[in-house]
């Protein structure tokens, strides 16, 4: 924030009083209250821009030929009071997070000389906050449509298994092609058993690769006859490929020159969230924290300036 202070005055400062700002003692507080302000008007900003190109009132977009929506969510320690009544893992029963809902929208016009997907430089947006799934799949559709998701040839949604994902995917995003990232059951299945879970890991995974989750199924099933064999674990993840079959055709959407796993929003969960607002000791009242996560999105987004410049102008 200090680098934008002589050009936009963000706290009513000069540049006269540059030189003193170094002396100016600001306590945990003072700090609290302009984050939380200033992370507001960014919140503000970027919802008005997207309620803009919803209206059809923007300059057109050059066309592409594949955006992608990556969606995920992540735990964000919260003081007390805001857990109130959620139930949680910890031993008390007692929730010590909230889940903070975080897209990224991104396209691809290109590929390496391995023929692989290559993402377009800067083309990375994010938007998120602790909020209900329905309200975050507004704002992803909003992001997407801003970004020109209705010139785009091809939408591509990404993400884990998490049913409120293809919730959104179903209703915000129809007739995008679906992409699961996931991978989980050979642990549950050959948790202690470090030979034999990567045998079978190279095997699933060879299977995955080929875009054959029956295969895994069929897999999964007969392991009933080994020893620690957890029927309840085996049938949730089996019930959980043959739900996501359609969504890990893995070898066509290869051949489509599709991405097929979400490693940038993997990283965007990393640093938007993770870098900021989980480190030891940190709890956070929800509305601290949207307004660090509206920050840091507009920052890697690279909307900063553009921000700041409408705020100076305001």
């Amino acid at each position: 924030m200090m680098s934008k202070v002589g050009a936009y005055r963000p706290f009513g400062l000069g540049h006269e009083d540059l030189y003193d700002l170094a002396a100016i003692r600001v306590s945990a507080k003072e700090v609290e209250r302009i984050s939380q302000a200033v992370g507001g008007q960014a919140e503000a900003f970027h919802a008005a821009e997207a309620e803009v190109s919803l209206s059809g009132n923007i300059i057109p977009i050059k066309p592409v030929p594949k955006m992608y929506v990556c969606i995920d969510g992540t735990g964000v320690p919260v003081v007390k009071k805001e857990t109130a009544g959620r139930k949680g893992k910890g031993e008390d029963g007692q929730a010590k997070t909230r889940e903070a809902k975080l897209g990224c929208v991104f396209t691809q016009t290109g590929f390496d000389r391995e023929g692989r997907p290559v993402r377009d430089d800067d083309s990375t947006s994010y938007t998120g906050s602790i909020e209900t799934a329905e309200v975050f799949g507004r704002r992803i559709y909003q992001e997407a449509m801003r970004r020109g998701m209705d010139s785009a040839g091809e939408t591509v949604v990404i993400g884990d298994g998490a049913p409120w994902i293809w919730n959104i995917a179903d209703e915000q995003f129809y007739g995008a092609t679906q992409i699961v990232d996931y991978w989980n059951v050979a642990k549950a299945c050959f948790g202690q058993n470090k030979d034999m879970l990567h045998q079978w890991t190279e095997e699933r995974r060879k299977e995955l690769d080929d875009g054959k989750p029956e295969e895994i199924i069929d897999a999964i099933n007969r392991c009933s006859f080994l020893p620690g064999y957890d029927q309840r674990i085996c049938e949730r993840e089996t019930g959980y490929f043959e739900k996501n079959k359609e969504r890990m055709r893995y070898a066509d959407f290869r051949k489509r020159g599709l991405f097929v796993g979400s490693g940038v929003l993997e990283a965007g969960c990393r640093t938007v969230v993770g870098q900021r607002l989980k480190q030891s000791g940190m709890h956070w009242t929800v509305r601290g924290a949207n307004s660090i996560i509206a920050l840091r999105c507009s920052i890697l987004s690279n909307r900063w300036e553009d921000f700041w410049e409408h705020r100076a102008a305001a």
